[in-house]
């Protein structure tokens, strides 16, 4: 059977044949992200609430807390492994059972953790298996949200890829907010009780998500895009080698694309926490009921941004949506200033709403659409977290520099705006994208005006069929 047989026989984006089994992708893909992501979450909050007591034991408490915190970078370090190697097995095996396998690697380590006995039981063997632990969270972390991401952007429809695609980032944003109100209902309970026993809860939990998720994902079909390949046997057998050769553009453009959004969230989330009430001495109920509503409020403007993706394109939210963060950056440390509440919150809300959720909404999108379909999950999943790996650490960078800056936070700021600059650049390399085929193996480079859309697909393949593309 020829390609271009093929695509005909299994039109882009519409291989999933009914809108029921579109359904199902979305459904699985939202379920599935929120739910490894409250796993990959939940670490966090646990190590400033209770590992410092029970698993990295030191005679100064504020040390035990810093090198949890540290085991917490530890599963940012992987998950550019994990995009890696699981993204190879989703460009050889299939991206819906590498998903499946992703979904058993963080389930069970986050439900193992749940388990572990503490420092007390079995003395430094317990940080060494919770860190142990806390690498395979990384490792499927960093192969979870490409993905799904994948998956959702090679079922839908072409002309509604954004609206659809922007649901796995949806998943993730539920993720967030259901670790933080889950150890909110944790942090209620007796001290003594919530030291023994009720800090396992959040992780044991994880174990009937595990099912839950895997129930959602055995149900729904491959991607129409990799059964063709397969049927044509046009599958890579080193991905990883064949994303850098091919795709070097785009990898260096996904790296860059993700620095933002990593510096910020984790501000906006974590770090925001400690300097309202630290800083601004507010109690922790103002800072922890505006993350959880600028969450909600993300949440919701997820599959707006991305049908708006759709009709103006991934570029122009993009580009809008890294200058404003660059330039809220400070005034967002005055609002925060004033200790008014609902202040407060309606800074986390417009720096998020119009800063964060745009980006973040296009990027499933924006991802699928810089790789070839031989290699996209390998170019999406490993791209992408060497991004999250190089600006996963921003909480502890802008701690620095506030101490640094004697409680001013005009070094964040500048911070922030220097991580919007990092993306902007790497934007304006990019290209609009909205119009590319992503049923093709073989695409141009993501630049601007490498003629990477829909229309190219049969320029693409002269001299090489587009499937194979190795001449």
């Amino acid at each position: 059977m020829s390609s271009t047989a093929s695509r005909a026989d299994v039109p882009e984006g519409r291989g999933a044949g009914t809108g029921g089994e579109l359904r199902r992708v979305v459904t699985a893909s939202v379920v599935g992200t929120a739910l490894e992501w409250y796993d990959f979450f939940i670490y966090g909050t646990a190590v400033v609430l209770v590992f410092n007591d029970l698993f990295f034991v030191q005679d100064d408490p504020a040390m035990g807390t810093l090198i949890g915190l540290a085991t917490f970078g530890v599963g940012f370090v992987f998950r550019p492994v994990g995009g890696f190697f699981f993204g190879a097995l989703g460009d050889r095996i299939g991206r819906r059972s590498t998903l499946v396998l992703t979904t058993l690697v963080m389930g069970l380590s986050t439900g193992v953790i749940g388990l572990l006995p503490t420092y007390e039981s079995i003395g430094v063997a317990a940080p060494v298996l919770l860190t142990l632990m806390r690498v395979c969270q990384g490792l499927g972390a960093g192969a979870e949200f490409g993905g799904a991401s994948t998956l959702l952007a090679e079922h839908a429809p072409a002309e509604r890829r954004g609206f659809y695609a922007s649901f796995a980032q949806m998943g993730v944003q539920i993720g967030l907010v259901l670790g933080m109100v889950v150890f909110l209902l944790v942090g209620l309970m007796p001290q003594a009780s919530q030291q023994s026993w009720g800090w396992r809860l959040p992780f044991l939990f994880s174990f009937v998500l595990i099912a839950v998720s895997l129930y959602l994902r055995l149900r729904v079909a491959e991607s129409p895009v990799f059964q063709r390949m397969k049927a044509e046997r046009d599958v890579v057998k080193l991905p990883v080698r064949e994303a850098l050769k091919r795709y070097p553009r785009s990898f260096l453009v996904g790296i860059g694309a993700h620095i933002c959004d990593t510096s910020v969230v984790y501000i906006y989330a974590t770090f925001s926490v400690s300097y309202l009430t630290v800083q601004v001495e507010q109690p922790k109920w103002v800072a922890l009921t505006g993350v959880i509503s600028f969450g909600l409020v993300v949440i919701a403007l997820q599959p707006v941004y991305g049908a708006l993706s759709d009709r103006i394109g991934r570029r122009p939210l993009n580009l809008f949506s890294v200058i404003f963060t660059g330039l809220f950056a400070y005034p967002f440390f005055l609002l925060l200033d004033t200790g008014v509440p609902a202040v407060i919150w309606l800074a986390m809300i417009l720096a998020t709403s119009l800063g964060l959720a745009p980006m973040i909404a296009v990027q499933p999108a924006f991802y699928a659409e810089l790789f070839g379909a031989r290699v996209r999950y390998t170019g999406f999943a490993a791209s992408r977290e060497i991004g999250a790996a190089l600006a996963g650490f921003s909480p502890f960078i802008a701690a620095a520099l506030l101490g640094y800056a004697d409680g001013d936070p005009w070094l964040v700021a500048l911070f922030m705006a220097g991580t919007a600059v990092v993306s902007l650049v790497a934007f304006l390399y990019s290209r609009e994208s909205r119009e590319t085929d992503v049923g093709l193996a073989e695409h141009a480079p993501a630049g601007p005006g490498a003629g990477q859309s829909r229309r190219d697909g049969p320029e693409l393949s002269k001299g090489a069929d587009p499937g194979h593309g190795e001449g």
